[in-house]
């Protein structure tokens, strides 16, 4: 028997790096993942090659209304929300003196306002049960998991809008966590450090992502990779399966009395991304 047995998980941004990473470890254990990505056919490959009862959902997250239009086929297909990890994302670097109003607001949909539409599109199916449940005198615990990053939590030079949007996820995280306790539904957030993903590869002509019909430059020099690394105690960067293992405890059993926290997972590194 697996601990999620019979949950149900919505990771958005589950194709590949870590939001795959944390899709795969919740199948593993047994609860039941919708995987979504920008990229359908993507999500559909990632799906098939996880073993355990998967769904797919290809869609522009930040769009009005995919959101529910996510949720909605979940419950359609399985009936109910017990976990949702927010975790869709990407950057765009600049320098405050060169960042343009689009950048700055294109990380805010999607690191801030996303997260915020995913918690109020599940809103109803995990706070009515929640409700039914303590009349009934039973005590069920629902989780939700917001990434964070510590150029959010830290600042970071080059990251101001990405720092912006998840410095906001701590606020969504802290007051979600203050309305939704009574319902025994744990919110709280990861602040990732360096972790070995497209965002933090190598910088080149290759690496490049495709949101909303633009080519996205993704990555840092190579230069500071290593400088970064350098700045880890550890002495490493974490890798995708590390990263989702802070998610993974946030969604157990085992943080049933965690809440409104911010876990940092960054191999003890002391200062925010190098970019």
């Amino acid at each position: 028997m697996g601990v999620l047995d019979d949950k149900v998980a919505i990771v958005t941004g589950s194709a590949r790096g870590i939001g795959r990473a944390t899709a795969e470890l919740l199948s593993e254990h047994g609860a039941k993942v919708l995987i979504n990505d920008l990229d359908a056919d993507l999500a559909e490959q990632t799906a098939g090659e996880i073993a355990g009862d998967t769904l797919v959902f290809g869609g522009d997250l930040t769009q009005p209304g995919v959101p529910d239009q996510l949720v909605q086929k979940v419950i359609d297909e399985w009936g109910k929300v017990d976990i949702l990890v927010n975790n869709a994302g990407y950057t765009l670097d600049a320098p405050i003196h060169k960042m343009s109003d689009e950048w700055f607001q294109r990380m805010l949909d999607i690191h801030s306002v996303v997260p915020f539409r995913m918690c109020r599109a599940v809103a109803p199916h995990m706070r009515e049960p929640a409700k039914r449940e303590r009349e009934a005198g039973d005590e069920v615990f629902r989780k939700i998991v917001n990434v964070s990053s510590i150029s959010g939590t830290m600042g970071n030079a080059g990251q101001v809008n990405y720092a912006s949007g998840k410095s906001a996820v701590v606020g969504l995280t802290k007051t979600l966590a203050k309305e939704w306790g009574q319902f025994k539904i744990n919110v709280n957030a990861v602040a990732f450090g360096f972790i070995e993903t497209r965002l933090t590869a190598a910088k080149t002509e290759e690496n490049v992502a495709e949101v909303g019909g633009a080519r996205v430059q993704l990555g840092i020099p190579e230069q500071m990779r290593g400088l970064a690394a350098m700045m880890i105690a550890v002495g490493r960067p974490g890798r995708p399966e590390e990263a989702a293992g802070g998610i993974f405890f946030l969604c157990s059993p085992w943080s049933n009395f965690v809440h409104g926290q911010v876990l940092n997972v960054t191999g003890g590194q002391f200062v925010g991304m190098t970019s």
